[in-house]
């Protein structure tokens, strides 16, 4: 079951693409042409046949040395069957769009990015048809954001170390210096990070943390977006943020769903909403 936290994983991604190359410049020493176009592009992997594949996150790259494709995948735990989905992921973009397909996988702990980091092989153990070698981006590499300054200057990087960071001793740091670097850029991003990474931290002791500063802290974009989540029952809160969510995602909502959600009275009911607004693409499969 896709769970929200893993969603926030890798759709950090597509909030900006161009994430990715400060994370392969910066962390991984892996260097991209300066004119390099990111964008995100369609995830749906199914053939006619009646079993459906979907990547979590697809990058192109369109550059003077031809397009890539990026798959990025957000693994919680190990899981050894998830190989020959990845096998298959690659695969079949390699065929459909005739360029080299990269594979990264983002990591929450160092035992699951160990595990990802080693070759997976698909045929004889000593004559391997195919081996599957992923970059992996996980706590042991990405960095620890603990500097106003720095998390101010790349506030996105700053989330995505937050996030990979959930279960770290400098957890706390690195989100008091979030919460501060959110107050220095615009109300409606700040507050749209802001909730990327409470439901990224998914059932954490971290989770907490964040919920805590944004309720005791005074940030220029908690009146927008923030504040009114945060204190626990809070119906109108939670509707207005979920509405937010869908209008800055772009999702059309009719007046008739829009009421729906105003009038809906369970906590509970409107947060599994919230979840479901960062991955949906129309409105329709909100009440699916």
């Amino acid at each position: 079951m896709v769970t929200a936290q893993h969603e926030a994983l890798h759709r950090i991604f597509q909030e900006d693409p161009s994430l990715f190359a400060r994370t392969f410049e910066r962390l991984l020493d892996i260097p991209l042409p300066a004119d390099c176009a990111v964008s995100v592009i369609d995830t749906d992997l199914t053939e006619l046949s009646p079993i459906e594949r979907r990547v979590d996150t697809v990058l192109q790259l369109k550059t003077d040395l031809g397009d890539h494709l990026v798959i990025i995948e957000a693994q919680t735990g190990a899981k050894p069957k998830k190989s020959s989905s990845w096998a298959y992921y690659v695969s079949y973009l390699h065929a459909k769009h005739h360029c080299p397909v990269i594979l990264v996988v983002v990591c929450l702990d160092g035992i699951t990015a160990r595990w990802a980091r080693r070759p997976k092989t698909i045929g004889l153990t000593d004559r391997p048809t195919l081996t599957l070698k992923p970059i992996v981006l996980g706590p042991d590499n990405v960095p620890v954001i603990t500097d106003v300054a720095e998390a101010s200057a790349d506030v996105w990087l700053a989330v995505f170390s937050a996030l990979t960071h959930g279960r770290s001793p400098e957890v706390a740091d690195i989100l008091e210096v979030l919460a501060t670097a959110l107050d220095t850029i615009d109300p409606g991003t700040a507050g749209y990070c802001a909730e990327l990474t409470e439901v990224g931290l998914g059932d954490t002791d971290a989770r907490q943390l964040w919920r805590t500063l944004m309720s005791t802290k005074t940030y220029r974009y908690q009146s927008e977006f923030a504040q009114q989540l945060r204190a626990e029952g809070h119906v109108e809160g939670e509707a207005k943020m979920l509405l937010l969510i869908l209008d800055r995602r772009g999702i059309t909502i009719s007046e008739e769903a829009r009421e729906r959600i105003r009038t809906c009275t369970d906590v509970a009911v409107l947060e599994s909403w919230a979840h479901q607004a960062l991955t949906i693409d129309s409105a329709d499969e909100l009440f699916a």
